[in-house]
């Protein structure tokens, strides 16, 4: 059975493990630390712990419990003292208090939820991450990156954490040991780049024999990547890999519908990728696919936060990616 460790955060991870897990191969998800918008980041101040958002989406996707359990997991409170929390979030913090830390709460969590898969943070230390803008201004946290409205005016200008985290023992072992290991879909600076920051993180997908493939954002975002092609997105991760440790890149080549593009145009988000199927630069693969979902993104009642509407489809990016491992 091919292993396949799939790395990001938050929705592009959900979306990938979603589909995969209807194959039968063993899947790792290794999930970004450094969320700190919505509920993640209320819990995170008030309670101490690591950041439950991204970790509560990748158990919701690779859980073989009953629906009613996934969705209650899921829940997300709209009124009250707890409106914005989801459920799962909630448990997730409570596991971490009882069990003294994150990893051994995961243990329980895999156990009440059924898992098909593992899930793990790319680490265990509490880092904040921090960017620096071209006009010096520096932002603190996740959050405050995405939703900086100087950044249409001054892009950013580095990105690190604060203090230095070290990569978790269990990431390393499960990259070491990956037939293929799949970056994104994902904010390359807020959900990807983290994973790269992390100590170790880097040196471990140079050194692992297995292949990488990166699959490229639908859209471009505002003071980030600007005017970026599928070639610039790849070109910004191996910054921070090395040099053609990249052996795939995969991204879609379907047009959005025009209302939603006029709604991200208003946000200066674009699409900005070569309409090309199956062309070869260097050495990687870069394949263009339809891989849009049909479906239209509606915004739960209680969500703090903004939210993609346009998105891959699981089950056609999986297809492609079962394809790739062939």
């Amino acid at each position: 059975m091919k292993k396949i460790v799939v790395m990001g955060g938050g929705t592009g991870t959900y979306t990938v493990l979603k589909g995969l897990k209807k194959y039968p191969v063993q899947l790792s998800a290794i999930v970004a630390m450094t969320d700190d918008g919505g509920s993640s980041g209320i819990l995170r101040d008030e309670l101490g712990v690591l950041p439950p958002g991204d970790i509560r989406q990748c158990f919701v996707a690779l859980s073989q419990s009953s629906e009613v359990m996934r969705e209650l997991f899921n829940y997300r409170f709209s009124k009250g003292s707890l409106k914005g929390h989801n459920l799962g979030n909630l448990l997730i913090s409570a596991l971490e208090k009882m069990e003294g830390g994150l990893d051994k709460a995961l243990i329980k969590l895999h156990k009440i939820l059924a898992l098909e898969g593992e899930v793990i943070p790319v680490t265990l230390n509490k880092a904040k991450l921090l960017a620096e803008l071209t006009n010096g201004k520096i932002l603190f946290g996740e959050h405050e990156i995405t939703g900086c409205k100087l950044l249409k005016k001054y892009p950013l200008r580095r990105i690190f954490l604060q203090p230095k985290a070290t990569i978790n023992p269990r990431a390393l072992s499960v990259i070491k040991a990956a037939d293929l290991v799949i970056i994104g879909p994902g904010n390359l600076y807020s959900s990807l780049v983290p994973l790269f920051l992390v100590g170790g993180a880097a040196s471990a997908l140079k050194q692992t024999k297995a292949k990488i493939l990166y699959n490229v954002n639908l859209m471009t975002k505002r003071g980030q990547t600007d005017s970026f092609s599928v070639f610039d997105f790849v070109q910004i991760i191996e910054n921070y890999l090395g040099k053609n440790v990249i052996d795939y890149a995969l991204f879609n080549i379907a047009r959005p519908e025009i209302g939603l593009l006029k709604k991200y145009a208003q946000e200066g988000e674009l699409v900005r990728i070569p309409q090309k199927k199956n062309f070869k630069k260097g050495a990687k693969i870069f394949m263009g696919k339809h891989l849009l979902s049909k479906e239209i993104y509606e915004q739960k009642k209680g969500d703090l936060l903004k939210r993609t509407l346009i998105r891959h489809d699981s089950n056609k990016l999986a297809k492609e990616i079962m394809k790739i491992i062939a």
